[in-house]
């Protein structure tokens, strides 16, 4: 099965429909291909492509449309082996695998047909690839329009985050693991669970987290400010975040998050739901083509 977001890389995705058909018509003997039209309809395709009848599902979209897919798939019995052309801005997912962010070097991985099982996450009934973010900064990605992201790429986040300054408050933050045990309780200006090395286009900003490491890396953020963001950013660039003297960092399969503000999770970018939640991490759920390198 091809899903193919026609509105996804400034509507570029049906440019490599013939050559995504051709290379699949290869190792396969049928290519059924799928457009999405609303939200949702991702998902709905890639659970009807694990009924057994498929060996492959090659997405071609932005993160939105990997994340559906990938939930699409999730925890399913029969399912099909994954791959992605991917067209958004960011892009973390396939960062993260060292898959590449041209097209046409993206397809080309099929003719050799690698594949690595990845780690997911599970927050409450939905599922993630990449990072769940808490707090004010992590709220301020809902800001950045598509303007702003064509304009300045994986950067506009970074802009909009420093905006949120101005409205810096602390929130207490209570963690703890489903045996009950206590890993995080004080307060904090944001929270990041990542999943994988690459968070908001900086590829080396969790550069720990490995993606069959079947483990959460969290981060959060005690304090901030001007003074101290300015050792933050460097090390957020160079992957030093996690011995930052503002930042308390650590590993876990499973989180509970409870905060006595209302806040809301921000998952793999979009906007999730209100605090308490579970996650908790499912190991190697997905096998996805990538470069042998990877």
């Amino acid at each position: 099965m091809l899903i193919i977001n026609p509105s996804s890389g400034k509507e570029k995705a049906l440019q490599y429909e013939e050559q995504a058909v051709a290379i699949l018509g290869k190792r396969h003997e049928l290519v059924v291909v799928k457009y999405t039209e609303k939200e949702g309809d991702a998902t709905d395709f890639a659970a009807s492509a694990c009924d057994g009848t498929y060996e492959t599902l090659l997405a071609m979209g932005g993160d939105g449309t990997i994340n559906e897919c990938i939930s699409g798939l999730a925890e399913k019995e029969q399912k099909p082996n994954f791959a992605f052309v991917p067209l958004g801005t960011v892009n973390d997912f396939a960062r993260a695998l060292q898959i590449p962010r041209k097209p046409k070097q993206a397809l080309a991985l099929l003719e050799d047909y690698h594949l690595q099982a990845v780690d997911i996450g599970k927050v409450e009934d939905r599922y993630f690839m990449n990072v769940l973010a808490v707090g004010v900064i992590a709220e301020a990605v809902y800001d950045v329009t598509p303007e702003l992201k064509s304009k300045y790429g994986h950067f506009a986040y970074l802009f909009e985050g420093a905006k949120a300054f101005r409205e810096k408050t602390p929130f207490h933050l209570h963690l703890r693991t489903d045996e009950e045990e206590e890993v995080y309780n004080d307060k904090s200006y944001m929270m990041l669970v990542a999943l994988t090395s690459s968070v908001a286009g900086f590829e080396k900003f969790a550069q720990q987290a490995e993606v069959d490491d079947h483990l959460f890396h969290v981060f959060i953020l005690e304090e901030l400010s001007v003074q101290k963001t300015a050792k933050l950013i460097p090390d957020i660039l160079t992957g030093k975040l996690a011995k930052n003297e503002q930042v308390a960092y650590f590993k876990v399969k499973d989180l509970q998050v409870a905060s006595d503000t209302e806040l809301v999770v921000n998952i793999d970018g979009d906007e999730g739901i209100p605090l308490p939640f579970k996650a908790k991490v499912l190991p190697g759920e997905i096998k996805v083509v990538v470069p042998k390198k990877a």
